[in-house]
């Protein structure tokens, strides 16, 4: 009934989140999307990642949540009843002219509208609803009191989807026009250079040559720069809300990212249907991972504005670096496939979705591929073993602490 959905740029980070817990993941074709600089899906992958996910229980979703243009319908219809062929679990679309063509080429596919749709009050869920469309995937100025007069009005007619983690955007649940407007780049066509990273300036009109920062300090501000979204403590407040689909954001982020963020929500939703009490180490567990701070957005009503804003800098920041992913392991030696360098006498850190999550390997003896005892694992992608009696599964992630 709930369900952990993940973010899918391109297959390898697809096959992460299904083998980190996600119960459905959503992605891009080449067309069609909102992120167009994501590696995305050729429509043969669309439908090896459909089998994929299908193997393992997972939903697949596929994003067509473009702001469509008339050009954009031309060659729609058959990319449609491709991807209906392809079995499909839903197309997430923002233009009501797109649910239409959905609804008259593929009437049984079903519906997820997205948030750049900007679904804010009860009287458009119920339109949508009426309309025939299977979820909602809300608007994220949304509070937890509005999400639940909307789930309250409609029912069980359609289903709740909100976001939970990820970046937010300083627009309007995503429909941005800065990026056009400075790089001739549509944000609603999958093309945003994320203008609202940068660092901005003002001049008086009488003085054109002289630039004036925009700061709170003198190290400058980002005013338009907003902090990661991070909800993972408040779940049980999205369910008694009506909230059924969890997403996070990120189709552009690591497969390091996806792993990190899908198993530490997982846990956590795990943790709350069980009526387990909140494991407060998650909360440093997404600290891992890249993020620009955190906030709750929308949410709570009583958020200030200094929550939400990262003032001191757009890049964003974690604690651990993904140093190699686990190909085998005999209880004895567990070959990695290295992704950042790591030597002898390190302590690695195991991310997995099993009981191995969190422990910690003191590296002590390492081996290349020839056998020869190695004290530096230095050439990225190289395969490398550990001595270690811990018996890890391929696809377990090791990471160092900076």
């Amino acid at each position: 009934m709930y369900e952990i959905l993940s973010p899918a740029g391109n297959m390898e980070k697809l096959k992460t989140a299904v083998y980190f817990g996600a119960d459905a993941v959503y992605f891009s074709g080449k067309n069609f999307g909102l992120r167009a600089y994501a590696n995305n899906f050729t429509n043969e992958e669309i439908k090896e990642a459909v089998e994929f996910c299908h193997s393992n229980k997972v939903k697949a979703y596929v994003t067509v949540n473009i702001v469509a243009h008339n050009s954009d319908f031309l060659n729609l219809k058959d990319y449609l009843i491709y991807l209906d062929k392809c079995g499909v679990d839903g197309l997430i679309i923002c233009d009501i002219g797109i649910m239409e063509y959905v609804k008259k080429y593929i009437p049984n596919m079903p519906i997820h509208v997205s948030t750049q749709a900007n679904v804010t009050n009860k009287y458009t869920a119920k339109f949508l609803a009426d309309f025939g469309v299977k979820r909602i995937v809300l608007a994220r100025e949304l509070t937890l009191s509005e999400i639940k007069e909307i789930h309250d009005y409609v029912g069980d007619k359609v289903e709740l989807e909100a976001f939970v983690h990820g970046a937010m955007c300083i627009s309007y649940s995503g429909r941005c026009l800065l990026s056009n407007f400075l790089s001739n780049r549509s944000s609603n066509k999958g093309e945003c250079i994320q203008a609202c990273r940068w660092k901005y300036m003002i001049h008086e009109v009488s003085r054109e040559n002289e630039l004036l920062p925009i700061e709170e300090d003198k190290y400058g501000t980002y005013i338009l720069n907003s902090k990661d979204l991070n909800m993972i403590e408040h779940l049980k407040d999205l369910i008694d809300c009506g909230v059924t689909s969890f997403k996070i954001e990120g189709r552009m982020k690591t497969s390091y990212y996806v792993a990190t963020v899908v198993n530490a929500y997982k846990r956590a939703l795990n943790d709350v249907l069980e009526g387990n009490a909140f494991d407060g180490s998650l909360v440093k567990e997404l600290d891992k991972a890249s993020n620009r701070g955190y906030t709750t957005g929308f949410y709570y009503k009583d958020k200030k504005k200094e929550e939400s804003e990262c003032l001191e800098s757009s890049e964003p920041k974690q604690t651990h670096d993904f140093v190699g992913v686990v190909v085998s392991s005999d209880g004895k030696k567990i070959c990695v496939e290295q992704r950042n360098r790591f030597k002898v006498g390190d302590s690695l850190e195991v991310l997995s979705p099993t009981q191995n999550f969190n422990k910690v390997i003191k590296i002590e003896k390492m081996y290349n591929k020839n056998n020869e005892e190695i004290m530096d694992a230095k050439n990225v992608q190289e395969q490398v073993y550990i001595c270690s009696n811990l018996n890890l599964q391929k696809g377990d992630i090791l990471r160092k602490e900076r």
